[in-house]
């Protein structure tokens, strides 16, 4: 009886307590003494109104709240900091970070030990740095909206979204505007980045030293720059949209390893894609469209394979400073060029002739703009004849032997297509004004 007794005893004693809920009416200090007087696991229920802060949470909790619920840290440090694992914040709002960029103020940041936190439809607004993922593991960012700062000077700003060897974080679901870049990912590993929008940033997502991770389905419009894959292993960039991004859409920088596959790039103003030092990488299945140049390929570059691609409208398709030739086809399939002038009369798919997008006149006019002043000239037509009536005389470029017949299609949905044109007429005109998004309801 007395050893039933015991062991009764201790499975009481090893059984989990009920989690409690708890009502936190607002006001001055009441966020933070709920903390301090919680128990591991209750769930703190923040009603309509003003917690100021800043505050820390230390033990496994769950804050739950409208968005009219706002935690507000009156410009001092980080508004809500978390220490300990397994904490859950839902629903409401964040603000008043201070704006010391060098301490990485934030709205909210997750530390080192700080595992398994979950950040979902919140709302940051008004902070240096929305969220900071600073060394914990396993974070889940989930459907939040973040809206980042509006000064004058974009690199003085913070980021949506800052992971700093953070591995195996899932950012999903996310809009972002304004501040510095979307998400500035750096020193982490195995991290996933799907699903999330990006408008009048930096970066839409700038990658350095982040390795063995997948950046897939993100839209990025009006963006400086859409993707930026940098210094970073074996990444998977797919399915990603980048609209009217002003500089790069994509940028393969010291980038090795990695699957570019199925993104469409689209009027951007200067290049579609920029690879850069970058080796080993497989590029397929992407349609570059309405560029100046559809990809600039330099700095050495090797062992990179481009196939199924679609070249369409760029103003200049390929730009390729070099003497060797690279082919640019795979296993007899090709790249789709809007202007080849292409015939296939077996009906395969794949174009009859060769492919050459640049010629002789092109590397001088690279290495000597001021030559585009002899574009017009009968000499200088002659040479583009002789080298397309005689191939040998091209000098090294890129080469695609097996040209495709058709692009592939990338749909874009309409209320996506419908942001897209409205940055594209504000540039046109010299107009473009952040404010002007407001009008299609992007939040």
């Amino acid at each position: 009886m007395l050893l039933r007794v015991l062991i009764l005893a201790l499975v009481c004693l090893g059984a989990p307590l009920r989690a409690a809920e708890v009502a936190v009416s607002p006001g001055a200090g009441a966020l933070a003494r709920a903390i301090a007087g919680a128990s591991p696991g209750d769930v703190l229920l923040l009603q309509d109104g003003a917690y100021p802060g800043p505050v820390t949470i230390d033990r496994p909790l769950t804050l739950r709240g409208p968005r009219a619920a706002v935690v507000d840290g009156q410009g001092q440090g980080t508004v809500i900091t978390i220490t300990a694992a397994d904490v859950v914040l839902d629903g409401f709002a964040v603000t008043g970070s201070g704006r010391r960029n060098q301490d990485l103020d934030a709205g909210i940041k997750i530390v080192r030990g700080a595992d398994r936190a979950v950040i979902r439809n919140l709302l940051l607004v008004g902070n240096m740095h929305g969220i900071d993922l600073h060394g914990g593991r396993d974070a889940l960012v989930r459907g939040n909206r973040i809206e980042g700062l509006q000064s004058d000077r974009m690199n003085e700003r913070g980021n949506g979204i800052y992971v700093w060897n953070s591995p195996g974080a899932v950012v999903e679901g996310n809009s972002v505007r304004w501040g510095r870049d979307g998400i500035f990912a750096n020193a982490s590993r195995k991290d996933i980045f799907r699903n999330n929008t990006f408008q009048d940033l930096r970066f839409a997502i700038h990658y350095m030293y982040t390795h063995d991770s997948t950046v897939s389905g993100n839209v990025s419009i009006g963006n400086h720059l859409g993707f930026a894959i940098m210094f970073s292993d074996r990444v998977v960039v797919k399915d990603n949209l980048s609209l009217g991004d002003r500089e790069h859409g994509l940028m393969l920088n010291f980038a090795n390893g990695a699957d570019v596959a199925g993104n469409l790039v689209r009027g951007g103003t200067k290049k579609c894609l920029f690879i850069y030092n970058a080796h080993k990488n497989l590029i397929f299945g992407n349609r570059f469209e309405g560029c100046g140049i559809g990809i600039h390929f330099t700095a050495g570059s090797e062992r990179n394979v481009l196939t199924g691609n679609a070249f369409i409208g760029n103003q200049e398709q390929v730009k390729y400073v070099g003497t060797r030739n690279i082919e640019w086809s795979f296993e007899g399939r090709g790249n789709f060029w809007s202007d080849h002038p292409a015939f296939d009369l077996n009906g395969d798919g794949i174009a009859d002739g060769v492919f050459r997008p640049n010629d002789l006149m092109d590397h001088i006019l690279w290495s000597q703009p001021a030559a585009a002043l002899l574009i017009g000239a009968p000499s200088v037509q002659l040479i583009r004849w002789s080298q397309s009536s005689f191939p040998a005389t091209l000098p090294g470029g890129v080469l695609d032997s097996h040209p495709l017949m058709t692009p592939l299609v990338i749909p874009v949905p309409d209320d996506i297509a419908a942001q897209e044109a409205l940055v594209a007429g504000r540039w046109a005109k010299g107009t473009y004004d952040d404010t002007d998004l407001d009008d299609l309801g992007t939040h």
